[in-house]
């Protein structure tokens, strides 16, 4: 028994069961086998790198402390100011697919990325089928950006075992390697773009060898420059920056501290940190005045955009900027956002 569908046929298999009274059943097991779906002209190398993103300039924005129609608003606003790409995390808050959906429904021409989906929440197969599917909805506008998280997060919330670096290294592996056969929806013609948040070596040499580009969350631009050596001169750097806009810089270094402060409690920054020449009192306590004015960009706009241009000539390709409120809360800074907008420059 056997039913052909466009993707391919679905066929039966009967299995005679013998009940314990004696009596017989007839049993099926359904098969689906997938044809090959017309893919010609089709690029499918998720970890094609891009090439439009050169000294562009993107947002990244925690969207948790907004509604749903605000986060659509703010989307149009980043658009409207000519932003390259909204960047948005996954820890606690909305499923990054979900997230991009919204953005990309209630945008036309940005790019939004994920920095980053935690590979822990969802299977490399499903991850696949979502990205090719916001792909086609947006007309190639959705950037697939993924990480491990972090062991807060795997351990102590999913109960998983945390393995960073090769985890990553398996998720990624399973998504250039898979077979794509299977998938029977419309797709666009080139796959998303794939980039990992890699700050160690480890990670930044297997962006190399894979060739996908690198987001570096909390990063400086010494260790873009570090970053930059290690992958090659082709590969995109998608470099963030926290920033506050402000007159007042002494006085708003409190805000730039308490974007810092939860991350700086964080394993992989800490080590991070010293790598890059930062000791254990500077870590601590939220960090000291000298590795927060080094993390976060604090004063008026020409001081901030000077700061952006440190990332650009130390070979980052996109610098996505934060932009923390001086109010202190989680709401991202519009006055920011335009005066620190492509357009304005």
């Amino acid at each position: 028994m056997a039913t052909t569908l466009p993707c391919g046929t679905v066929v039966a298999k009967r299995a005679v069961v013998r009940r314990v009274d004696g009596t017989h059943s007839d049993q099926y097991s359904w098969i689906f086998q997938a044809s090959t779906p017309d893919t010609t002209g089709l690029t499918m190398s998720p970890h094609e790198p891009s090439t439009s993103a050169a000294n562009s300039r993107g947002v990244w924005i925690r969207t948790n402390g907004l509604t749903s129609s605000e986060t659509a608003a703010l989307a149009n606003e980043v658009e409207a100011h000519g932003y390259d790409r909204f960047w948005f995390p996954e820890i606690f808050g909305r499923g990054s697919f979900v997230n991009a959906s919204w953005l990309l429904a209630n945008t036309t021409t940005l790019k939004v990325a994920t920095g980053i989906a935690n590979i822990y929440l969802r299977e490399p197969f499903a991850t696949l089928n979502a990205a090719r599917a916001l792909a086609e909805q947006s007309g190639g506008r959705f950037v697939l950006g993924l990480g491990s998280s972090h062991n807060i997060m795997v351990q102590l919330m999913l109960a998983k075992e945390f393995k960073p670096a090769t985890d990553l290294e398996a998720y990624i592996t399973a998504i250039i390697e898979a077979d794509h056969s299977g998938y029977d929806a419309p797709q666009h013609s080139t796959f998303p773009e794939v980039v990992i948040a890699a700050l160690g070596p480890r990670l930044i040499d297997f962006a190399a060898k894979t060739e996908i580009g690198v987001h570096s969350y909390m990063s400086t631009p010494e260790q873009t420059a570090s970053t930059r050596d290690r992958l090659g001169p082709n590969l995109p750097i998608y470099a963030e920056l926290k920033v506050v806009l402000t007159d007042d810089p002494a006085k708003d270094r409190a805000v730039a501290r308490e974007g810092c402060a939860f991350y700086l409690a964080l394993e992989s920054y800490q080590k991070n940190m010293r790598r890059v020449g930062f000791s254990d009192d500077d870590i601590a306590n939220g960090g000291s005045d000298r590795l927060v004015d080094h993390l976060v960009a604090v004063g008026n706009r020409d001081l901030i955009n000077s700061r952006i241009a440190e990332f650009y000539d130390a070979g980052a390709t996109h610098v996505c900027i934060q932009p923390l409120n001086p109010d202190g809360s989680n709401r991202p800074d519009v006055d920011a956002l335009a005066q620190l907008a492509p357009n304005s420059l």
